[in-house]
């Protein structure tokens, strides 16, 4: 167990978004709708990340959400037309709801680096380097971008969840056996990432590059580098 004083060196980690946006959207709201309740999402998250300020930490690492609208759970269950998918095979308007997401999230960043005088803040740009490791498959080493890797069939492999059940001649099977090689894959359940696309997006982001300001990840809990 860390020491008591342990927490206020220790450095918080928050990733936030993704299940936020696809709760909208899951239960048939609108792109505009979800937009609608998102600054309700970034006010509590402020309170929380004050909350945790006010018990003595100082050290933030926050992730914008991911590109939603590469899901394969989403592009195989919400209406998406065809007009509406860009060059890497991804849904736009859903896109969109999670830059929309991203852009008020860097404001609270920026709110709470003048209202949290002793805290480094880091803003990690998790959006880009996950929609790189889709537009651009072949650079990072995958083959299949948006497929799920653990499903049953049809365009996306997601029309049952990772683990469900079906009967195939009488017999039930286990959908999610083991492929032979998952790390050519990006996403392996339609919602979460495979643990070759998950370290290739930590690869990109440890020194900095896709961070504002551009700290690396073992300079984070130095307030100095964090300076207006």
């Amino acid at each position: 167990m860390p020491k008591a004083e342990d927490f206020s060196r220790a450095l918080y980690t928050f990733d936030i978004g993704q299940n936020d946006l696809a709760a909208g959207f899951f239960f048939n709201m609108s792109t505009a709708r979800v937009k609608a309740y998102v600054p309700d999402v970034l006010n509590q998250f402020k309170s929380i990340v004050k909350n945790v300020y006010d018990q003595g930490s100082r050290y933030f690492w926050i992730h914008n959400t991911g590109p939603v609208g590469c899901l394969p759970y989403v592009l195989a269950r919400l209406p998406v037309l065809a007009s509406q998918v860009d060059k890497a095979g991804c849904a736009t308007p859903y896109n969109e709801v999670a830059q929309f997401f991203n852009h008020g999230l860097k404001e609270v960043v920026v709110q709470l680096r003048e209202e949290l005088p002793f805290a480094a803040i880091t803003y990690v740009d998790i959006y880009s380097a996950k929609y790189s490791l889709i537009s651009q498959p072949k650079k990072h080493g995958f083959e299949q971008p948006i497929r799920a890797r653990c499903g049953q069939g049809g365009k996306y492999n997601n029309n049952l969840h990772c683990g469900g059940k079906i009967k195939v001649h009488g017999r039930e099977i286990l959908v999610g056996k083991a492929c032979q090689d998952p790390s050519l894959w990006v996403n392996w359940d339609g919602f979460h990432y495979t643990q070759a696309a998950n370290k290739r997006v930590f690869d990109q982001i440890v020194d900095g590059s896709f961070s504002d300001r551009p700290v690396p990840l073992k300079m984070a809990c130095h307030r100095q580098q964090q300076a207006h």
